[in-house]
């Protein structure tokens, strides 16, 4: 495979940039601990992994090229970032104390950072641009395809997990109310930030 490690750069450059997966991950890791951020880890990282076999078929050739149908994915995705910052605004402020990590459950934090992946048509939009710059035509394609796919994987699982260290760790230093509702509020308004950038955006 060409330019291997220039992939390993771009990707995590791409991972690691703020960005809604980084916001869900951060805000996980502060109301369940750095164990229960992990179900939105992993939702992220399937998510991509998703997104990227999609980019590889014809449903993603679809959305690089059909306006329509990236507008449609488009206008979905917006929507649904402004619902989680709506839905994170009106949250009761964190409470930086021993909780039951599973109070909202392992398989609805994980569905929650699946489908914030899954509904973001630039994410396709990346793995049509990169993908095949760093996939060598002369040799075979599915297993260069599914090494970067899961490169892509385990750079979401150890930088995000670095964020929810990071984050876990920081809680310390927001031990009050209002520290809580303060870091509730700039994560909402950071999705429904990022939601109007994705209704604006164009290819």
């Amino acid at each position: 495979m060409q330019l291997y490690s220039v992939f390993l750069l771009v990707a995590a450059t791409a991972v690691a940039s703020p960005g809604p997966g980084v916001v869900m991950t951060l805000t996980n890791a502060l109301r369940y601990g750095f164990v229960g951020s992990l179900a939105g880890i992993l939702g992220i990282a399937c998510g991509g992994s998703i997104v990227a076999a999609i980019s590889a078929t014809s449903l993603g050739v679809l959305v690089g090229n059909s306006t329509l149908a990236f507008n449609v994915i488009k206008f979905v995705g917006a929507a649904y970032l402004v619902y989680l910052g709506v839905r994170l605004w009106r949250a009761p402020p964190f409470r930086f104390v021993a909780r039951d990590a599973t109070a909202v459950s392992f398989k609805r934090r994980w569905a929650e950072a699946l489908t914030m992946q899954f509904t973001n048509p630039k994410a396709i939009v990346f793995f049509l641009a990169v993908f095949p710059q760093f996939i060598d035509a002369h040799a075979a394609y599915a297993p260069q395809f599914a090494l970067l796919v899961l490169t892509y994987g385990v750079l979401v699982l150890v930088i995000h997990g670095l964020y929810a260290l990071f984050a876990a760790r920081a809680k310390r230093w927001l031990t009050s109310e209002r520290g809580g509702a303060i870091a509730n509020r700039t994560a909402a308004c950071m999705f429904v930030c990022f939601g109007a950038a994705l209704a604006t955006a164009k290819r």
